[in-house]
C-alpha cells in the first residue's frame, strides 16, 4: 500500500537532514560490516563524506516525510551542465515497500530536469540489491565505471530528456 509522502528541499546540514543522514549511515555502515554500526563509525563516515555540497549551485538535498516523520532522503550533485549524480538515497524501514523510494527519486529527477541536465547517474555497492532492483525498475541502466570511488561496484545512468 502506498505511503502518503511529501517532500521538502532542505539544506543538508539542517536538523531533518542530519537526522535522516545519520540513519542512512547507520544502515550503510552496518550492511558493509555485516553488523550493527557503532556511533563512532557512523560519525566518522559523516565527517569523512559530508553532504554539504548538496545545496545551492552544486546540488540539492530532499527529505521525505510520512505525516510529520522524516522517512527518507536523497540528493543530486550537479557534476556538469549536462550530468547530475544521484546520491544518499535512503528510505527508513518504516517507509519501505510503500513507494517512497520511487517517489523520492522521481522528485529528485524532476529537480535535475528543471536544472537543465539531461542525464542522471549513480554508483552503488553490489550488495545493495534492493536499491539496484529499484533503479532497474526506474529505467536506470548499467554503464561503464565513471569514477574510482572505493565502495562503487555498480554504475548506472538514466536519460532524463
Amino acid at each position: 500500500m502506498p505511503v502518503p509522502t511529501t517532500f521538502a528541499v532542505v539544506h543538508p546540514t539542517s536538523d531533518p537532514a542530519s537526522e535522516i543522514l545519520y540513519r542512512y549511515n547507520v544502515d550503510i555502515v552496518g550492511r558493509f560490516h555485516g553488523r550493527e554500526a557503532s556511533d563512532e563509525e557512523v560519525l566518522r563516515v559523516m565527517v569523512d563524506e559530508p553532504s554539504d555540497d548538496l545545496a545551492g549551485d552544486s546540488g540539492t538535498f530532499v527529505v521525505a516525510y510520512a505525516k510529520q516523520t522524516v522517512v527518507g532522503c536523497g540528493g543530486a550533485r550537479f557534476i556538469s551542465d549536462d550530468i547530475a549524480e544521484l546520491t544518499r538515497i535512503f528510505v527508513d524501514p518504516i517507509g519501505r515497500r510503500g513507494g517512497v523510494g520511487a517517489s523520492l527519486i522521481g522528485y529528485i529527477e524532476n529537480i535535475v530536469r528543471e536544472s537543465g541536465r539531461s542525464r542522471i547517474r549513480l554508483d552503488t555497492r553490489a550488495d545493495l540489491v534492493e536499491a539496484r532492483r529499484l533503479y532497474s525498475r526506474l529505467d536506470y541502466v548499467d554503464v561503464p565505471a565513471f569514477n574510482c570511488e572505493p565502495y562503487a561496484e555498480v554504475w548506472l545512468e538514466k536519460q532524463l530528456f
